[in-house]
């Protein structure tokens, strides 16, 4: 896309919003999300049924941020060979493809290759839907729009265990309605053709570059990432070992997602409204921080600490959002489309290391380690960017 018809595109997106453009990567990745929401508890208690042990099957899970890490690089090349479109179609595919695959191969060895083609695959949904989402946005509504999209990516994650709690773990019911989820993310692309954005022919930046540019949401989304996924991990090891019952520990966590679902759409738009985006995130940061700090105050009141884990957890979640929408804000066009494989990559490093981080701290300082870790992040990310955002201002 050329720097005049972008530019046109900016002033006709202050006009109108490209509504069918934002319902195909919208409803795409809300598909998507639906079947990671059944597929990823589903498949480690088929592995658990076949007495598969907890290393081995951390260590499958494992392969999804390899995946994450190597389809973000491969995602621009892929992108201007087959277009947006047409390489979303084909994620669609590999993705429902190894989704069939996980009922079908029995041998434990066998899931890891299809692991790295069904993430591999995800990845790619999401970076190009998140692209797809920054280009069509106009400037003044971004904020809102990308909370939309968190708030329908949050619904599926929540929807998705629910399916899995009816539908349980054996025959092929749960792995054939994970990949008719993922099919059904190819319709609303099928009415989207004239609102596919496009790249440029040539763009010789390295991909390495761009998780620099931006780093007010590089260094956003890694801390979100190594949150989310440390949370998710060891929340109910830590609501065990605090003295809650496992369905305590359980309604928890959530408490946290029902906040990340809430709050998403308020927070983006009130991004629309705040003239720099990364004081908003730094402001997150903060309550993050604060947040983490007060668990291990509140550990002996359920209401309570439910009370500030649902405030807590959707304003954490802002940092995905608002994030994004501060990515979009400066970049445009093949640089946006790097710019978002670089932001995701650093979201999967984040999942790399967060359940590593929170598990040592918990094991070298006991059940307050898991809060000590979680505000360990939010500072780091205070410090570094608050500094970059005093030096440099604008």
């Amino acid at each position: 896309m050329t720097a005049d018809v972008q530019d046109l595109s900016a002033g006709a997106g202050r006009e109108r919003i490209d509504w069918p453009g934002l319902i195909a990567a919208i409803g795409s990745i809300g598909a998507v999300g639906l079947a990671l929401g059944l597929g990823l508890p589903l498949l480690s208690v088929v592995l658990e049924n076949r007495g598969i042990s907890n290393t081995m099957i951390g260590l499958n899970t494992a392969v999804a941020g390899v995946a994450s890490l190597l389809a973000a690089p491969a995602v621009i090349p892929l992108a201007r060979r087959f277009g947006v479109r047409g390489t979303m179609f084909l994620a669609i595919l590999a993705g429902a493809a190894s989704a069939v695959g996980f009922y079908l191969l029995q041998p434990f060895w066998t899931w890891f290759p299809l692991r790295l083609v069904f993430h591999f695959s995800v990845t790619l949904m999401f970076i190009l839907s998140e692209f797809w989402i920054g280009s069509v946005s106009p400037p003044h509504r971004r904020g809102l729009i990308l909370g939309i999209y968190a708030t329908v990516l949050a619904l599926g994650f929540a929807i998705g265990p629910f399916l899995f709690s009816l539908v349980g773990s054996r025959g092929f019911l749960p792995f054939g309605l994970g990949a008719g989820m993922i099919l059904l993310s190819a319709f609303p692309l099928l009415f989207a053709g004239r609102s596919e954005p496009e790249l440029e022919a040539e763009h010789r930046t390295p991909f390495h570059r761009y998780l620099w540019v931006v780093p007010a949401a590089t260094g956003a989304v890694l801390v979100f990432g190594a949150v989310e996924s440390g949370g998710l991990a060891l929340f109910p090891i830590y609501g065990l070992s605090i003295g809650f019952s496992e369905g305590g520990a359980a309604r928890l966590l959530t408490a946290v997602g029902l906040g990340s679902v809430a709050l998403q759409i308020p927070l983006g738009l009130l991004s629309d409204r705040v003239r720099d985006r990364r004081h908003l995130l730094l402001a997150f940061a903060a309550i993050g921080l604060a947040g983490s700090l007060l668990l291990p105050h509140l550990e002996t009141n359920w209401v309570l600490l439910a009370l500030v884990l649902f405030v807590w957890g959707g304003v954490v979640a802002g940092l995905y959002t608002v994030g994004l929408a501060h990515l979009g804000s400066r970049l445009s066009g093949a640089d946006l489309a790097a710019a978002n494989a670089a932001f995701i990559f650093c979201y999967s490093l984040g999942m790399l290391v967060g359940p590593q981080s929170l598990g040592l701290s918990m094991d070298l300082f006991g059940p307050s380690g898991f809060a000590y870790a979680l505000a360990v992040c939010f500072l780091a990310y205070l410090v570094t960017i608050g500094a970059r955002t005093v030096v440099r201002p604008s």
